[in-house]
């Protein structure tokens, strides 16, 4: 058997298969009482996620950053934040979670860094025409006096995508002002992020998941995007990011224990995105479609087939998300009258959500995407079956968005508010007891002592024990994972496919129930009606 570190982890294509947990770190668990999660918490859950029986954890930036948007405006690469901790305790939670089986994926930012970022910094203090300059994008305004960003670019968070500094020039970002964009044609930038892929590396991370993939490199000259006749957006998926991910492919495989590259791509192009997952770039993607798509068995087919063809011209697994840090959490979504989600947080706040309907679908949706073909991602808080908090006080909103759209946008925050694990009040056990501070975001509902992991552990029927069930049957079931899928006749708002080995799955997407093919069952979403299968509830199957 091949290690890693000497770790007690298989190497293995485990990444064409593995069961993903997402951790926010901020939110957690807290360690040490100051109210702001950290490694000593994380170190001090590892039990959970063990048992829970995911195969990795990818774990949102850690690094040193001011945290103008929760930590992806990085000022220090190759260090741990102080709110979490240090790199002394960054290395012994590789070697635990290791220990346990656990891989762990760390996030990447390579668009953008913080404005306390040293570069940065220096570039601001070097001046206009400066080589210090050359590391970002920095332009001389538009307009008689300057006065005006250099191209009509938007920003991500709200706004105009450039800002001025006091000497009149004027440098990108594409998200907040705290976060200025790499210029990638600039040979150090490149070496730069080589040496922080190997120091990552050297300290026995398993593999690396790529915030805003396809954003890197810029059209040359940054044209204005009104008019723009070439790629969707001069800012995104140009031809040079292969050449950068293809150099990064050559570290990851140059060391030992199959480490591994996941990429954030909002793509729809299905043929741009296979381009990423090319044998010599990475490894896999997000595949957000199916988080978009409406609750409704036409729509998640489409999504499906699409999804597993463009994975095939390149022969990489799927992967499949229902919520992660940047999206509204799925009970809400599928509690709601339109079940789609675009990122109009706007539009839908204060909108109805029967939290009822949206549970019984999210468990549903649960045993889908883990018996699709690939790999999966469970946001910290999905196995508990959490909302999204959408009551928060103004003031306590911490997004950017918010303030960029000028409250108009009711940012992230809601997918972020800290995880309930024991007790009967609030924090619910994300601080220890007498801890010296609230929660950096003190909104937890009341509702949510009710699904903390110490109340749904003992429970047949919770939220938790489903994914729990559900993630050792897909660890013993040699069908599930990676590898074919194959489509049954059924009623249009039925999906009803077999996987290799006998294994089968229907989910019940309309409104009456619907018998289910002879075969044992091995798990339901929720309970039978006389042997059928209910709306909105899946069943796994042995085929007769």
């Amino acid at each position: 058997m091949s290690t890693s570190q000497g770790s007690h982890v298989r190497a293995t294509d485990w990444w064409r298969s593995a069961v993903i947990y997402q951790v926010y770190p901020r939110s957690f668990a807290d360690g040490n009482g100051d109210g702001t999660g950290d490694l000593a918490g994380l170190r001090a859950r590892l039990g959970h996620l063990a048992r829970l029986g995911v195969d990795a954890l990818w774990l949102s930036p850690w690094y040193v950053s001011p945290l103008a948007d929760g930590g992806y405006d990085v000022a220090d690469y190759r260090d741990i934040d102080p709110a979490f901790g240090t790199l002394d305790e960054a290395e012994a939670l590789i070697h635990e979670a290791h220990a346990l089986g656990l891989r762990i994926i760390v996030d990447l930012v390579p668009n953008h860094c913080s404005e306390q970022h040293p570069w940065f910094q220096a570039a601001l203090t070097a001046g206009p025409g400066a080589p210090e300059r050359d590391l970002f994008h920095f332009r001389d305004g538009r307009g008689e006096n300057g006065e005006l960003p250099p191209n009509d670019w938007p920003s991500h968070f709200g706004g105009p995508a450039w800002s001025r500094t006091a000497d009149g020039s004027w440098y990108l970002h594409m998200f907040a002002p705290e976060q200025p964009d790499w210029n990638w044609e600039h040979p150090e930038v490149r070496a730069e992020f080589l040496s922080v892929l190997r120091f990552w590396l050297d300290l026995g991370v398993d593999g690396f998941r790529i915030d805003v993939t396809d954003h890197l490199v810029k059209e040359d000259g940054l044209p204005d995007a009104a008019g723009h006749h070439h790629q969707p957006h001069p800012w995104r998926d140009q031809e040079g990011v292969h050449e950068i991910y293809r150099s990064w492919r050559k570290v990851l495989d140059s060391y030992p224990g199959e480490r591994a590259f996941v990429a954030e791509l909002w793509e729809t192009d299905p043929e741009r995105f296979a381009r990423y997952l090319r044998p010599d770039e990475l490894h896999t993607a997000f595949n957000f479609p199916l988080l978009r798509s409406p609750w409704a068995a036409d729509a998640f087919r489409e999504v499906i087939d699409a999804t597993l063809a463009a994975h095939a011209l390149v022969e990489a697994p799927a992967t499949w998300v229902l919520s992660n840090h940047d999206t509204t959490r799925h009970v809400t979504r599928y509690g709601r009258a339109d079940t789609s989600y675009d990122f109009d947080r706007a539009a839908r706040h204060g909108l109805p959500v029967d939290l009822a309907l949206g549970t019984r679908r999210a468990r549903a949706a649960a045993l889908l995407t883990l018996a699709l073909p690939g790999s999966a991602y469970v946001y910290q808080g999905d196995e508990l079956g959490l909302w999204e908090v959408e009551d928060i006080p103004d003031h306590l909103r911490q997004d950017p968005t918010w303030v960029r759209s000028g409250g108009v946008d009711r940012g992230r925050d809601g997918c972020r508010v800290p995880m309930p694990w024991d007790g009967e009040e609030q924090p619910f056990g994300f601080s220890p007891e007498r801890a010296s501070a609230a929660p950096w975001l003190d909104v937890q509902p009341d509702g949510w002592r009710e699904l903390t992991v110490q109340a749904q552990s003992g429970d047949p029927t919770s939220h938790l024990t489903l994914y729990r069930e559900a993630l050792r049957l897909r660890r013993e079931t040699a069908g599930l994972g990676d590898g074919p899928l194959h489509w049954h006749a059924s009623t249009s708002q039925v999906l009803d496919f077999s996987r290799s080995d006998g294994f089968r799955c229907v989910v019940n997407l309309g409104s009456e129930p619907v018998p289910l093919p002879p075969g044992d069952l091995l798990l339901a979403s929720g309970p039978l009606a006389g042997g059928a299968l209910p709306p909105d509830t899946a069943a796994w199957l042995r085929e007769a």
